[in-house]
């Protein structure tokens, strides 16, 4: 029997020949992350292990995000305990706040070139399936897998199904891969991959940039799957060449690509040109509607950035969205960029004053609002749209606020328009301006 691209990683790490869906086995680990929430239980049973080192420092990712600029004295706790264990440990890639190599785990390890091609990463965050967009195995786990994975770099797994996901055709100009990994949980529910491989393929891959594709493999989690992965393409190498050309020189990486008898649970066709500007209306990422069905929905803030859609080209969508735009008088627009190098290029391209200029409010790099931690929690009553990953009940702030899910181009026309609102509608402003 033949093995898709998650297997083959997987038997890979594991040593063998070949997995099945359903074998229990241990791998090898390229890559092992922890943040400034699930990081410091760790390393409390590290402790407990009796060993004195991680495997590999230079194996180890440490990155203070989630509650980072620490919001009170027990974030500022959790971000010491994590500090004072990297350095203790010389942990080669610790990401303090402010270095320009800094910002939101999932959209700095991607360019910081630190996932590879084959890869089989873990870390304790559920969004760590993000990098199967460049060909690797990610997925999230808890905070004493993390522990012993940073003691003795390997950990177990239990071989997931697969689903294949054919995409085909092209979008429609403005959709992104917020939309379409959007509408794929509002066809099969958040528990319809349950802990199943998303593999995505067909001729409609070629039309998705990386930040798409990161996108789609961030939100995986979503419908329940181990993890998301796309086959590695020209686009995939051209990536990994620009974030670290000296690995990509030396080889040290393994493109895999599904055999033409593996087997799949489930084949999902989506013909990307019928695929709207999608929504997922509260309290579930399946509660999906067409954006243009929901407009009489008026809004108190809109929040772009987090791990999903923070990256570069999420902030020049925005900037190119709100030009010659005012943000509405009755809503609050908070911009998040990934990172700090997202920021400085943002900057060095004006992006950020067009933004200002449109009256949004522009933060550092932070996880911040998305799990309702600081810099844009929601009270009783209020209601945004969102570039975040999750909309469940006090998901952004109060138990009785609604969280909103939508892309770039429909969250930006909705802070314009003071309600759910697509990119249309701005040109009908300007054309009565």
């Amino acid at each position: 029997m033949g093995m898709t691209i998650t297997q083959k990683i997987l038997a890979a790490h594991a040593g063998l020949d070949s997995v099945v869906p359903g074998q229990l086995i241990e791998a090898s680990l390229d890559l092992v992350l922890g943040n400034d929430v699930t990081t410091p239980p760790a390393i409390e049973v590290f402790r407990k292990l009796g060993v004195d080192k991680v495997f590999d420092r230079d194996k180890v990712c440490l990155v203070p995000d989630h509650f980072t600029p620490n919001k009170d004295i027990k974030s500022a706790e959790l971000s010491k305990c994590m500090r004072c264990f990297a350095r203790e440990q010389e942990i080669t890639h610790y990401y303090e706040l402010g270095r320009r190599q800094m910002g939101i785990e999932h959209v700095i390890l991607p360019d910081n070139g630190m996932v590879f091609p084959g890869d089989v990463i873990i870390g304790a965050d559920s969004h760590t399936c993000t990098y199967g967009a460049v060909g690797a195995f990610s997925t999230g786990v808890g905070s004493t897998d993390l522990a012993c994975a940073m003691a003795r770099g390997k950990t177990w797994f239990k071989v997931p199904e697969a689903i294949k996901v054919v995409l085909h055709g092209a979008k429609a100009p403005l959709v992104t891969g917020k939309d379409i990994i959007l509408h794929l949980i509002g066809m099969i529910g958040v528990d319809g991959a349950l802990y199943k491989s998303l593999e995505f393929t067909g001729d409609g891959v070629k039309c998705l940039s990386m930040c798409d594709r990161l996108t789609m493999c961030n939100m995986a989690i979503e419908c329940g799957a181990k993890n998301g992965i796309f086959a590695v393409d020209e686009m995939t190498l051209q990536y990994i060449f620009m974030t670290n050309p000296e690995r990509v020189q030396k080889g040290a990486f393994k493109v895999y690509e599904a055999d033409e008898d593996a087997e799949y649970s489930q084949v999902i066709e989506i013909d990307l040109a019928k695929v709207p500007l999608t929504v997922a209306l509260p309290h579930l990422p399946s509660n999906t509607k067409p954006a243009s069905e929901v407009k009489n929905m008026k809004i108190n803030q809109v929040m772009v950035g987090s791990c999903t859609n923070g990256r570069l080209e999420d902030i020049r969508m925005a900037g190119l969205m709100m030009q010659g735009h005012k943000v509405h008088p009755d809503v609050r627009c908070i911009i998040i960029p990934g990172s700090e190098q997202v920021y400085r290029a943002a900057l060095d391209e004006g992006i950020l004053a067009v933004l200002d200029d449109a009256g949004c409010v522009i933060s550092t790099p932070t996880c911040g609002p998305c799990l309702g931690g600081h810099m844009g929690v929601l009270a009783a009553g209020e209601r945004c749209v969102s570039t975040t990953n999750r909309n469940f009940v006090g998901r952004m702030g109060h138990v009785d606020s609604e969280v909103i899910l939508a892309g770039v181009p429909v969250a930006c026309a909705s802070a314009i328009l003071g309600r759910v609102g697509t990119p249309d509608e701005l040109m009908a402003l300007r054309r009565k301006d």
